[in-house]
């Protein structure tokens, strides 16, 4: 018996997935360290985004790997067919979507979060001390008041989730999370303008609202939602027999970047006893820029935040974050006793509020480290100053636009994103962004407005320069004119009244 238990202890203690040689290891780390730098430093020196080949997709489908592969094969495989085919998000060219550009130092940071490995679903450790940390410094960036509360989270979906839940929980009370939403819940009714973004629906079906049960209220003019049109319908509801219980406002609008009226419809929604969210999740970090900041005038009155540090604030993916007012009201939509997560006086189980009782997540990555090295490293005035330098860079551009017969803007630039085209007809431009970012030139996304197909540069990246803008200008007139011979579109001018 001794001989089974001593040959069952050496086969455990031989079990460790540790390197068997360290120092091999250390030296392959090193390389892909550097590999993964030079990749950021020499970034201009390759396309901005390129097709994947049949062949490159091939490679990577294979049967489960029952057997060990060497590592150096393992990283092999990677820089020959994952590295060349990303999202080109960290290349300066890159205008797509509302994507941050990260930063070496975001990179290195997520490696050290890695290392400790932790987890913050709760327990008293320091990487929950930083996630509070970042906390608080937002609870003050906001004008929040003590007693705020906050939690980092995948991104800004999640987050609009969340508070949609908050306000279902602060209108219909905490017995709805054991009973559901009910008959009166089948009441409630929330409010977005038309250029919401798509995931403030689709959080009100996750809730179990239905989708019916958000309004979308038309816009103005300038892209903001329109006040008297949202009081209208807020009043015409409760006249039915609704119950209005949130109010969801853009801090910078999917399409074209538009903020809507805060500070009035923090006046609305306090008036009617509706909770008032902020869907901020690149636009609410424009707090940061003083040149800025007096656009998301009333955000301080806000019960709820979102936003994602991996847009303008330039952190790796991913990092959100929700803010609410209340922090009370916050843990009431969330936490959950159990005997597993009992908390104690003294251990690593003390602490009072522990993450998972302010989000549904148990396990969590430590999203905070990297956001709290790029805010520590460059401080929020460069941070500052960055996002407004991005918004000069889509006014620099909104200039090009403008003084060039063969294109046309479409909608204004508010912040940092300029919706325009190449003046012919939806079909053309649709196959100028295929083939400007099959080119590797730039990467532009698009959109519909106002019946239109759009080009649409959102100008995220730190790395963005005036070269990169009017390389996507060289771009859209040289693929636009390949594409209709030269020839141009026109509008006619209206018909003189008879």
């Amino acid at each position: 018996m001794n001989e089974i238990i001593r040959k069952t202890q050496a086969g455990v203690t031989n079990g460790s997935l540790d390197p068997q040689e360290w120092s091999a290891f250390r030296d392959l780390a090193h390389l892909m360290l550097d590999e993964a730098i030079d990749g950021i430093a020499n970034v201009r020196a390759r396309p901005v985004w390129q097709p994947i080949p049949d062949e490159v997709r091939a490679a990577v489908r294979s049967d489960e790997p029952r057997e060990a592969t060497d590592l150096a094969e393992v990283y092999r495989e990677f820089s020959e067919h994952v590295a060349p085919y990303a999202t080109g998000n960290v290349h300066p060219g890159f205008m797509g979507w509302v994507h941050g550009g990260g930063t070496a130092v975001g990179m290195v940071a997520e490696m050290l979060a890695a290392g400790l490995n932790a987890n913050l679903g709760g327990r008293d450790h320091m990487p929950i001390e930083i996630e509070r940390q970042i906390v608080e410094w937002m609870r003050g960036l906001f004008g929040f008041p003590q007693g705020a509360s906050g939690i980092f989270v995948t991104g800004t979906s999640m987050a609009n989730l969340m508070a949609v839940l908050v306000a279902r929980t602060n209108a219909l009370g905490a017995l709805a999370r054991q009973h559901g939403i009910g008959g009166d819940g089948a009441l409630l009714t929330a409010y977005a303008s038309k250029a919401a973004h798509g995931c403030i629906s689709r959080a009100m079906d996750i809730a179990g609202f239905g989708t019916d049960a958000l309004r979308q209220i038309d816009i103005d003019a300038d892209h903001r939602i329109d006040v008297a049109a949202l009081r209208a319908r807020i009043a015409c509801d409760r006249e039915v027999g609704f119950m209005p219980f949130l109010v969801t406002a853009s801090a910078g609008t999917v399409d074209i970047g538009a903020i809507d009226d805060l500070k009035a419809i923090a006046e609305l929604c306090r008036e009617e006893g509706i909770w008032f969210h902020v869907d901020g999740a690149f636009g609410a970090l424009a707090i940061l820029s003083p040149e800025l900041a007096p656009l998301l005038d009333g955000i301080a009155f806000a019960d709820s935040i979102a936003l994602d540090f991996h847009k303008w604030g330039q952190v790796p993916y991913d990092a959100g974050l929700l803010l609410v007012r209340d922090g009370e009201r916050h843990r009431q939509a969330f936490a959950q006793p159990a005997a597993y997560l009992s908390r104690e006086a003294r251990g690593l189980a003390a602490g009072a509020v522990w993450p998972c009782d302010l989000g549904p997540d148990l396990s969590r990555g430590f999203r905070a480290l990297k956001t709290w090295f790029t805010l520590k490293t460059f401080g929020t005035i460069r941070l500052g100053e960055v996002i407004a330098r991005s918004c000069a860079l889509a006014r620099y551009l909104e200039t090009r636009v403008l003084a060039e017969p063969r294109l046309e803007l479409l909608a204004p630039v508010n912040l940092n994103i300029v919706c325009f085209r190449y003046r012919a007809d939806d079909a053309v431009n649709r196959e100028v962004v295929a083939d400007i970012q099959e080119s590797g030139i730039a990467a532009p996304s698009s959109t519909i407005l106002d019946g239109k197909f759009a080009i649409r540069a959102a100008i995220v990246n730190h790395r963005t320069e005036e070269s990169d803008i009017d390389a996507l200008v060289a771009a859209v007139i040289k693929f636009g004119m390949q594409r209709t011979g030269g020839v141009i579109e026109v509008e006619a001018p209206p018909l003189a009244t008879q």
